[in-house]
């Protein structure tokens, strides 16, 4: 009996793999392994070159949208038959006096260090829009009123002068006593109520037929760079803070006025000037907000094979003035500028004839 003689491609098989074939395998799984670096350090480069864009993009329009809500309601509560009602404030929460009769405006800019910082104050209530008259005087302890004012117990209510020049009283309701044949309604703000607690330099008595507006909820917001960081702060919850936004290395803000006698807008100013300080005679020309920030990209990009930077050429203006960098480096990084322009709704139509 014969043994079955193994095919030509058995002996090859059981023979094993001869140089050349093994120089060959060994080169061709070094040109994948370089293509497949080659890839990894281009899909390196793209990804990180995303992170820095995207992340300079989403910085700066998050913070601009967490911006817009609060500066739209600026002034709600403040304005009433087409004037300002507080050119004055008296402001307190518990024990503590944030504003003591002084010049106030339900929105302002302050430059220090050609840097911009924005407060805003508002009612949450959408009736802060309309007021209705005093029964009668006044002197913040407690109010008759002509008209229905449906104010609840807890809720802020700011009296107004009849004629501004007194500073306007922010109270919060204790007590009311609905209206009958004979008797107008009546709000009483005792000393348990969370505005009512602190004294004023300046406590006056208001006419009869002075104003007051239900706030509900008044609102105080204001935003600032600390270092690079723009921060919110809300002063009458508790001095709350939060980070809006990170490596942002300009915030600016201005003004959009319309010209003494008109009612449109004509230009974009600076709170320099005759609009440092809003008063009286600039706040109703006062229409919008433009606000503007840069940020730069949170990591630096990959310099070139001769070591040098090319992420950016020449740093960004805002609103024509220069942008200065935060890092020495800043060819490196990516910037990013977003502008939103707000209307002060509550404005235009406080102030309309």
């Amino acid at each position: 009996m014969f043994a079955e003689r193994p095919s030509p491609l058995a002996r090859r098989l059981a023979r094993g793999l001869s140089i050349v074939e093994l120089m060959v395998g060994i080169v061709i799984a070094l040109l994948v392994g370089l293509a497949a670096a080659s890839s990894a350090v281009m899909f390196g480069a793209i990804q990180r070159q995303g992170i820095g864009t995207g992340g300079a993009l989403v910085n700066a329009n998050s913070a601009l949208a967490a911006l817009k809500d609060d500066v739209a309601a600026a002034g709600l509560g403040f304005f009433g038959d087409s004037r300002y009602l507080c050119t004055r404030l008296n402001l307190s929460l518990a024990n503590t006096v944030h504003v003591d009769g002084a010049n106030f405006v339900p929105v302002r800019i302050t430059r220090t260090d050609n840097r911009d910082r924005i407060d805003v104050v508002y009612a949450d209530q959408i009736a802060a829009g309309t007021n209705v008259l005093t029964d009668g005087t006044s002197t913040g302890v407690s109010a008759a009123v002509r008209s229905l004012m449906p104010a609840n117990v807890g809720q802020a209510v700011l009296v107004a002068p009849a004629t501004p020049g007194d500073p306007c009283v922010v109270r919060t309701v204790t007590e009311t006593v609905a209206a009958t044949d004979d008797t107008p309604q009546t709000l009483s703000f005792g000393d348990t109520g969370a505005h009512n607690k602190a004294a004023f330099t300046t406590n006056p008595n208001y006419a009869d037929q002075s104003r007051i507006t239900l706030l509900g909820t008044l609102r105080w917001a204001n935003w600032q760079l600390e270092g690079t960081d723009l921060i919110l702060t809300r002063p009458l919850e508790g001095g709350a803070s939060a980070v809006l936004a990170r490596n942002v290395v300009a915030f600016r803000v201005q003004y959009g006025v319309a010209a003494v006698g008109s009612t449109a807008l004509s230009e974009w100013v600076d709170a320099t000037g005759d609009f440092a300080s809003l008063d009286a005679n600039t706040l109703p020309r006062v229409r919008a907000l433009r606000i503007g920030v840069v940020t730069r990209s949170p990591q630096p990009e990959k310099r070139n094979a001769a070591g040098d930077c090319e992420a950016t050429a020449a740093l960004p203006e805002l609103m024509g003035s220069a942008v200065t960098a935060d890092v020495t480096d800043w060819q490196c990084y990516r910037f990013r500028t977003a502008l939103t322009v707000v209307p002060l709704q509550n404005f235009v139509m406080g102030v309309a004839p």
